[in-house]
């Protein structure tokens, strides 16, 4: 009897145990593949971090996108382009023009230039002068004289179409070393004019101009109202070693050009 209840006793735990024993059975195969679906995911992790990385490089690239734009740019601004065809060259000319109107001549050039329709072949028109410097009752005064008088000089594009436009510009005669074809003038040449010209205003020339054993009178000085002849002409320092004849003697005597006139 006693037997029999303690088997009665255990008997509710039978199923207990074996419920206990069930528990660590191997899942089945669909079981397997839903636990399996984490290691799938992290499988492709690593497609995944490529684009993340892809996309951080991306972003990462826009400081280097700049360099990677402007060497891919480079050869383009390095390239040589095809230049467009240049016009004439603008060379200078020496127009040759009515003596005592060579303002009016250059003021007539630049509104026909504008008027019709040659401004841009058109540079400098130039009236070449120098600052020249007299003795006026006892003052220097200074002055501009023209250096080439009668003569303008054009800088331009030489074609037939404005070399006729130029020669018929009232007052013009034509062009110096003319022909079919004027002469430019040459880098020198024109230096030459330009330095004169600029030279003169800090040194102004005295306004006249003396030859050998011409007669002067002397103006100016110690010697004022004395006559002579000029001996020597310095015109690096613009001066005149005349004779003039004193008490019977002919004596040389060392004047500045503005010291003198002509008789």
């Amino acid at each position: 009897m006693a037997n029999d209840k303690f088997e009665d006793e255990q008997a509710p735990d039978a199923p207990q145990e074996e419920e206990n024993i069930d528990l660590p059975s191997e899942p089945a195969d669909g079981d397997r593949l839903e636990q399996d679906e984490p290691v799938a995911n992290e499988e492709i992790i690593p497609e995944s971090t490529d684009g993340i990385e892809a996309a951080v490089h991306s972003a990462n690239d826009g400081v280097h996108g700049v360099d990677h734009e402007v060497e891919a740019e480079q050869p383009h601004v390095d390239a040589p382009v095809a230049a467009e065809p240049a016009g004439p060259a603008k060379n200078w000319y020496i127009i040759h023009a009515y003596s005592g109107f060579e303002q009016k001549v250059a003021d007539s050039l630049r509104t026909r230039a504008q008027a019709f329709g040659f401004a841009d072949r058109v540079g400098q028109i130039l009236i070449p002068t120098e600052e020249v410097v007299e003795l006026r009752s006892g003052k220097k005064v200074t002055s501009k004289r023209l250096l080439y008088p009668g003569y303008v000089l054009v800088e331009m594009e030489m074609d037939d179409e404005l070399w006729h436009a130029v020669k018929s510009t009232p007052r013009v005669t034509g062009f110096v070393g003319g022909g079919t074809k004027p002469v430019p003038l040459t880098a020198d040449e024109v230096n030459a004019v330009l330095y004169r010209q600029a030279s003169s205003a800090d040194r102004p020339r005295p306004k006249m101009n003396f030859e050998k054993n011409e007669t002067v009178k002397i103006v100016d000085g110690p010697f004022t109202n004395f006559s002579g002849k000029v001996d020597e002409i310095n015109t690096e320092r613009n001066t005149l070693r005349v004779m003039v004849t004193i008490f019977g003697r002919s004596t040389p005597v060392e004047l500045d050009f503005l010291q003198v006139e002509k008789i």
